[in-house]
């Protein structure tokens, strides 16, 4: 089997991804180019290669996930690595020890990278203040999934070509979506247009600075759009009531056929996962593979994962202590 090829000495110069911001399209590209190249690996047989023999990759989620941290253990894995799953609700900072302490005893243990996922915007950084090692953000409160933007962009690329001058539109509840900030730094730094949809209630005014368009209307916001990505309603983040509830928020803003015939007949229908069926997205929808890229969108996980994991074991081996971004 062919192995993909090597990973330019230069281009991503960091230590860490804690997020999108700061990142050039030379710099995401790169990551996308070495992604395409283990999404076709991963669909031959012996996917198991030696990479990261003799490495330890942690898992450290203060947030339970099944498809990141799965698809993380699983990139680790093919690529030939150690990989520990922490559960937080068994650690000591269940008994009051705190992100700094838990920093500072996982670094003496040695791990090469620390993938994090934190329910408050900015503890991923923190935590990679007081490590040896890398540290890849899994998510952290309604900041940045970096990987997540990632992987959402190397299947429009696998399945529309390019990223550069087409229209995006993100729906739902942009409030509480990190993946929303993620996705829209990386689509506007590759050159596409992105627009946000939602009711106002879930649409922050501070979106408007960061280069979208902002439409409370669906059928209007995903007008003539190449891609429409849905966002899952994240009641567990919500306090106090942000919609008159589940039915009429679907009625206007979950995606069902009658909605997406106002995008381009070819339109690719994203969702980050998991599903709200019935809420933000129709069953019928969801499962039109036809228009639907949401079982790419988690092959492309794995790679993607992989190809950062790959960049950031190349830079420890250099010795690289350049802050991100």
């Amino acid at each position: 089997m062919t192995a993909p090829a090597p990973v330019p000495s230069v281009v991503f110069p960091y230590r860490d991804l804690l997020g999108i911001e700061g990142l050039s399209p030379e710099e995401i590209t790169l990551l996308l180019d070495l992604s395409e190249r283990y999404s076709q690996a991963n669909r031959r047989p012996g996917k198991k290669r030696k990479t990261m023999r003799g490495r330890t990759v942690i898992n450290l989620f203060f947030e339970t996930s099944t498809r990141t941290r799965t698809s993380f253990e699983l990139a680790a894995q093919r690529l030939g690595s150690d990989v520990i799953n922490m559960q937080v609700a068994d650690s000591a900072i269940k008994k009051g020890e705190t992100l700094v302490d838990t920093a500072v005893t996982l670094n003496a243990m040695h791990p090469d990278i620390l993938v994090v996922r934190h329910p408050e915007s900015g503890a991923v950084k923190l935590l990679a203040e007081k490590v040896d090692c890398a540290v890849i953000n899994a998510g952290d409160g309604s900041h940045e999934h970096p990987t997540q933007a990632l992987l959402d962009a190397q299947t429009i690329r696998a399945r529309l070509g390019r990223l550069a001058g087409i229209t995006v539109a993100i729906c739902g509840d942009l409030a509480h979506s990190r993946v929303a900030r993620s996705n829209i730094l990386l689509l506007t730094t590759m050159g596409a247009r992105v627009r946000v949809v939602g009711p106002p209630t879930l649409v922050p005014t501070t979106f408007e600075r960061l280069g979208v368009e902002v439409h409370h209307d669906m059928r209007r916001g995903i007008a003539d759009c190449d891609v429409v990505m849905m966002l899952r309603l994240q009641t567990e983040r919500m306090q106090g009531s942000y919609v008159p509830s589940t039915r009429e928020y679907f009625r206007f803003f979950g995606l069902d056929y009658a909605k997406l015939s106002a995008a381009k007949p070819d339109a690719l229908v994203m969702h980050p996962g998991p599903m709200n069926r019935g809420v933000e997205i129709d069953s019928e929808v969801a499962d039109d593979f036809g228009r639907s890229a949401i079982q790419t969108q988690v092959e492309m996980g794995v790679a993607v994962r992989m190809a950062v994991l790959k960049v950031l074991t190349r830079n420890v081996d250099a010795g690289l202590a350049e802050p991100p971004p």
